[in-house]
């Protein structure tokens, strides 16, 4: 069966399906471009090098080898070390939480699509068990095939809305733990850093 013939034989309600798929396949090629940019921009050796100049309070240092660099978390950092003797902490949470902010775009709308394409589907074959009725009791049972065979395109609605959810399940899945971590690894080096200045200021 082509996919004319699937959205045919579906009914009305194939056409909000088939919007709903676009917007699902459109957010997550989005999301998998932006994530695989952020994977690009990470420089985990830099982190790591900015904690420890940051020990010895070499600031300018920090400035002149973190210049130009993109990646989220030495943001987050620089922003930090920019504000260190008003409030570090808060500076670095304002950022983390711009940042998961961006992190988390349009993830209600996968999580939405999630619960309206199983519901679209079940109204499609609602609709399409009625009109199965409304058939059988015009032509009465004359003709049983044409009402089971209304009933069995009905349930191309609720087939192609499960499809829908089940193939958006795990893209959001992925998205969401790709938050979670990066949330993770953000609370590390802010805490760590934290720490490494109060050592700093305690020892002066």
């Amino acid at each position: 069966m082509r996919v004319y013939e699937i959205m045919q034989n579906g009914g009305p309600v194939m056409w909000p399906l088939l919007a709903c798929s676009i917007v699902v396949l459109t957010v997550i090629v989005e999301r998998l471009l932006f994530w695989t940019q952020i994977k690009r921009k990470r420089n985990p050796k830099l982190m790591d090098e900015i904690l420890h100049l940051a020990e010895s309070g070499d600031w300018q240092q920090i400035k002149e080898k973190s210049s130009g660099c993109e990646d989220h978390v030495i943001r987050m950092l620089n922003v930090g070390i920019l504000h260190r003797e008003y409030d570090m902490s808060k500076a670095m949470e304002a950022e983390a939480r711009h940042m998961v902010k961006n992190m988390s775009q349009f993830m209600t709308v996968l999580d939405t699509m999630i619960t309206v394409a199983p519901l679209l589907g079940i109204f499609g074959t609602v609709l399409g068990i009625i009109s199965s009725f409304e058939m059988l009791g015009v032509g009465g049972i004359a003709d049983p095939k044409l009402v089971t065979g209304g009933i069995a395109q009905a349930l191309i609605t609720t087939a192609t809305g499960l499809g829908i959810s089940i193939i958006t399940v795990f893209p959001y899945n992925y998205f969401k733990s790709r938050i979670e971590n990066a949330i993770h690894v953000m609370e590390k080096y802010s805490t760590s850093l934290e720490v490494v200045y109060r050592k700093l200021v305690t020892s002066q």
